[in-house]
């Protein structure tokens, strides 16, 4: 489909998604952004829902400033995927051992490390430049200073809520590893610390929603918000490829006699902030559950565990500033959906999957999310298919 335009009062709101199935919430919440002096365009994918202050599923390009609840708390937030040699003919039928193996090589949940992950023990790992990352690490924000011993040991590790590990075929039986996390406790710290910032400066006293505070060009506040949030950016950068490194290791090893290859791994954020110029302009614009699609980016739209995922190519439609949604996107909330569904539920719809099918991951089952194929559909003028994906092992923290 092609968008959608909703009168706003800044600019006006375009969406890929129909609007009268968005929660009136999340509308609201796309009004108030519009509100904002600096903005200069807002675009809605169709994975759009309420989220804190900023809808996830929103593009936001501002002039001259930049709203971190537009970014989202998990601050580089994205995925990563890469096709190996394997096939289907490949698998065992049992596939438990193999998910026990992803989880213990790779802590989920709230476990980390023992210590940090080298990752010059990986073949191929590019290392260029990671020492001069963590001594970045001085530079951020006193108040999360505390955090780093936890940081580091986080590196590598998967998180819970929707972050998961998986183990896909393809439509021609061929074996993709795929991941979704971000930049830990520390990505969410950070964000935190900045949104308290930004709220208590004068130019944002008086806003709709005060979750919607930004800072503003040539300030100070802006310089520290920028450097802690590019910092975080490449954390969680880091922590997919370490978390990718460790994924083949295993499978290299529990398929040793296939001498797995792998492809280039695909990467990309969907919770970020990037500069770009559009008409002449130079902006920042900020992807809340978006991926950019520029003409040619590679992404990855995953949908929820039970179902399936995409690999796609953007087309590079300016009119949504070059982006396509993160996924398929929540329908109901993780209360409704443990008050709405039982675990007998979260088996029948993960029939199949290797998976997690108890009640701590009864709020990530396939109900609760918007149909994938409805959500790329709605895109087509976004984004190519280039491959669609079909979980075989499911790991969540």
């Amino acid at each position: 489909m092609s968008y959608v335009e909703v009168p706003g009062a800044q600019v006006p709101i375009r969406m890929w998604a129909d609007p009268a199935t968005v929660e009136d919430g999340a509308m609201q919440q796309l009004r108030n952004v519009a509100t904002l002096p600096w903005i200069k365009g807002l675009a809605v994918m169709p994975d759009v829902h309420y989220g804190k202050g900023a809808t996830v599923g929103s593009v936001i390009a501002m002039h001259g400033a930049v709203c971190p609840a537009a970014v989202g708390v998990d601050i580089g937030c994205g995925m990563s995927a890469v096709k190996t040699s394997l096939t289907a003919n490949d698998l065992p039928g049992d596939l438990s051992r193999l998910r026990s193996k992803i989880e213990q090589a790779i802590p989920v949940g709230r476990g980390m490390h023992d210590s940090a992950v080298d990752p010059t023990r990986f073949f191929g790992f590019a290392t260029a430049g990671w020492d001069d990352f963590w001594g970045r690490f001085e530079g951020v924000a006193d108040a999360v200073k505390f955090r780093e011993e936890r940081a580091v040991k986080q590196m590598g590790t998967l998180g819970s809520g929707n972050h998961f590990i998986e183990f896909c075929l393809d439509q021609s039986d061929s074996v993709w590893l795929m991941l979704h996390s971000g930049s830990r406790n520390i990505g969410k710290e950070l964000a935190d610390f900045h949104i308290g910032e930004a709220q208590k400066l004068p130019h944002n006293q008086g806003l709709v929603d005060r979750d919607l505070a930004v800072f503003i060009a040539d300030t100070p506040q802006m310089a520290a918000y920028r450097n802690d949030l590019f910092w975080a950016q490449e954390y969680a950068k880091y922590n997919r490829a370490i978390m990718m490194a460790l994924f083949q290791d295993v499978v290299r090893k529990e398929f040793k006699k296939a001498k797995v290859a792998f492809e280039p791994v695909i990467s990309c954020h969907h919770n970020y902030v990037a500069e770009e110029r559009y008409d002449g302009m130079d902006l920042l614009v900020t992807r809340k559950g978006a991926i950019r699609a520029g003409s040619g980016d590679y992404g990855i739209i995953p949908g929820s565990m039970g179902t399936g995922s995409y690999i796609v190519k953007g087309l590079g439609n300016a009119a949504s500033f070059n982006s396509a949604s993160h996924g398929a996107g929540r329908k109901m909330s993780r209360n409704a959906a443990k008050r709405t569904f039982t675990t007998r539920d979260l088996e029948e719809q993960t029939r199949g999957v290797e998976c997690r099918k108890d009640s701590g991951v009864v709020d990530e089952i396939p109900g609760a999310y918007k149909p994938i194929e409805k959500v790329i559909d709605q895109q087509r003028d976004l984004v190519e298919v280039v491959a669609k994906l079909k979980q075989v092992v499911c790991v969540k923290g």
